[in-house]
């Protein structure tokens, strides 16, 4: 294959132009994650060669704009745009509309990739005593006004704020773009616009709504920048927030919406409720963008006010577990194929769940002032991201890719590998960013105590983020060796379902059939449950053993008594689930 013809196959050049624009942002979007990632691990191997050793490989100044450009690339570059892309795809064809508008999306692309460009810098224009080229430190923090001559001694170059109205700029063309189209397509529509494409139409005001905040801030810190306006630090944090919280949202409501555009598929089975989803749908524009004061109880705001954030918090919940129950009643009895597909999608469904726990206990006044701007926080954010955001993404586009590239997947193993790979990292990874939170680590936190569990956790995170990272790099080149090798496959005319349904039967869990002939022998001798109850039985003494070799029991990062409690309490589900089996009390 000649140089040409693989840019042609990955730009999907042959193709019509909203094809060929969204594999551009598809591209693009992995293009920037993947140099999101390498930031990552760049944080990861600083705290971790900190915590063994007590040295810093990186100056302060590339860790800071480390964990920057992590946010900026993996947000905005890669979740953003892949989420744009995604929802441009899937209207033009779920909706069979003929795109209009090709100069107005263009230039929402092409300025959305300057964008990343121009925030992360080191371009040196402004002449300061204090000027630091790695402008990239000062955002995603509330601390404003960093980087601003006259009030703050670290200036940045101003490139890096008109990288960011770039970005908003970004938002509004292309969520105007897709939301014109939306409207041209529901002109011949004699019915309802289907659930997930009303969560599509939602997340797209989700963004517009959301980025005004941000949008007033990036205006107001280019004009103090100059001089032009003073600056009102609360008031701009105020501003701010408002797209901090409700970016939450925006790249939720596409995992949603894949939830509710998979779920009924797989389960081969209508929407439980479709008047509850709409009604979700609803609630969540409402209580997505009004709340940001909730991550700012530490700043010295009414306390009246606070507990009114607090109260409208709790509001989200409501859509939450209107969307859970809707979804689980669907599925509910229906037999649904274990699939690379089905595994992304239970994946997201489950993930939300526990990132909402956390979420919900953050929004509580007196629990907040304990964990404010711990790793608690930067743990609960990463579930919600990690454990549920991309998980729906990864279903989406499991079938998405073979839909544009008109290519079945290379390897199935490759995406298995990408599946339990990922899982197991990203839980190492968020469960000992608690662990740090618990133990009092503040997010950002360059240099920790070497002492207790400290080290363990960030070791341990590090460990996590390394095991994802590499099962994703797995995903990667499946996806490159499926557009330059995959064997062709012909979905023209085919319904989404049914398009489901190829691709599903392709990443089928194949290694299963090795067990399916040596079950049937288990019936035979004792059932499946006894034995599982059993097995919960011997690891719940066995537990008593481990709990007796721990060195100092007073000491509670002894790596012993963790695993104890782990061992113990599995045993415990283990005995209750299956006795419950049992006796049919289940």
């Amino acid at each position: 294959m000649t140089f040409r013809n693989i840019i042609v196959t990955l730009f999907q050049l042959d193709k019509d132009w909203t094809t060929r624009i969204v594999s551009s942002m598809l591209i693009l979007g992995v293009v920037w994650g993947a140099l999101g990632v390498i930031d990552g691990l760049m944080v990861r191997i600083q705290e971790s060669a900190w915590g063994i050793y007590g040295f810093l490989p990186f100056t302060p100044q590339e860790y800071f704009a480390g964990i920057t450009l992590h946010a900026e690339r993996t947000l905005f570059g890669f979740a953003q745009q892949i989420i744009f892309a995604i929802i441009i795809y899937l209207v033009i064809k779920l909706m069979g509309i003929q795109p209009r508008l090709k100069w107005l999306l263009n230039t929402a692309f092409v300025l959305l990739n300057i964008s990343m460009m121009l925030m992360e810098g080191p371009i040196l224009i402004y002449p300061s005593q204090a000027f630091d080229n790695y402008f990239s430190a000062t955002i995603w923090y509330y601390l404003s006004p960093i980087g601003i001559p006259g009030y703050s001694l670290y200036v940045v170059s101003p490139l890096f704020f008109i990288g960011w109205i770039l970005n908003d700029a970004f938002v509004y063309l292309a969520g105007f773009w897709i939301a014109y189209h939306m409207y041209i397509g529901t002109r011949n529509l004699k019915e309802k616009l289907p659930v997930p494409l009303l969560f599509f139409l939602v997340d797209i005001l989700i963004f517009m709504i959301g980025y005004t905040g941000v949008t007033a801030s990036d205006v107001w810190d280019i004009l103090s920048f100059f001089g032009v306006v003073p600056m009102n630090a609360l008031l701009n944090q105020i501003a701010f927030w408002i797209f901090g919280h409700s970016v939450v949202y925006m790249l939720w409501l596409p995992a949603v919406a894949a939830l509710y555009l998979l779920i009924p598929m797989l389960a081969n089975k209508p929407l439980f409720s479709d008047r509850m989803a709409r009604i979700s749908a609803i609630l969540y524009l409402v209580f997505s963008n009004n709340v940001p004061i909730h991550h700012m109880y530490t700043i010295n705001l009414p306390v009246e006010l606070k507990f009114v954030q607090e109260a409208l918090t709790y509001g989200v919940v409501i859509p939450s577990f209107m969307t859970f129950l809707n979804l689980w009643a669907t599925a509910k009895g229906a037999d649904v194929k274990w699939n690379i597909i089905t595994a992304f999608t239970v994946t997201s469904f489950a993930g939300a769940i526990l990132a909402g726990v956390t979420g919900i206990a953050n929004a509580t006044v007196s629990f907040d002032f304990i964990v404010n701007n711990s790793m608690w926080v930067v743990a609960h954010f990463h579930q919600m991201i990690l454990l549920s955001i991309v998980p729906g993404a990864m279903a989406v586009l499991y079938v998405l890719i073979p839909m544009i590239s008109g290519k079945m997947w290379y390897s199935s193993k490759m995406a298995w590998f990408h599946f339990w790979g990922y899982i197991v990292g990203v839980v190492i990874l968020t469960v000992s960013f608690e662990l740090l939170g618990f133990y009092g680590i503040t997010r950002r936190a360059e240099i920790v105590p070497r002492a207790g569990g400290i080290p363990l956790a960030e070791n341990l995170a590090t460990a996590g983020a390394a095991i994802a990272d590499i099962a994703t790099l797995g995903w990667f080149i499946n996806v490159i060796l499926t557009i330059a090798k995959g064997s062709q496959v012909s979905l023209e005319g085919l319904s989404l379902g049914q398009i489901v349904g190829t691709v599903s039967m392709q990443l089928d869990w194949g290694s299963i059939s090795l067990l399916k002939d040596k079950i049937p022998r288990i019936r035979k001798g004792l059932s499946a449950s006894l034995v599982l109850a059993i097995l919960g039985a011997l690891m719940i003494v066995s537990s008593s053993i481990i709990l007796a070799s721990a060195g100092d029991a007073t000491s509670p990062t002894d790596p012993l008594e963790w695993l104890w409690l782990a061992v113990f309490t599995l045993g415990i589900v283990m005995v209750a689930v299956n006795a419950f089996r049992l006796f049919k009390g289940l």
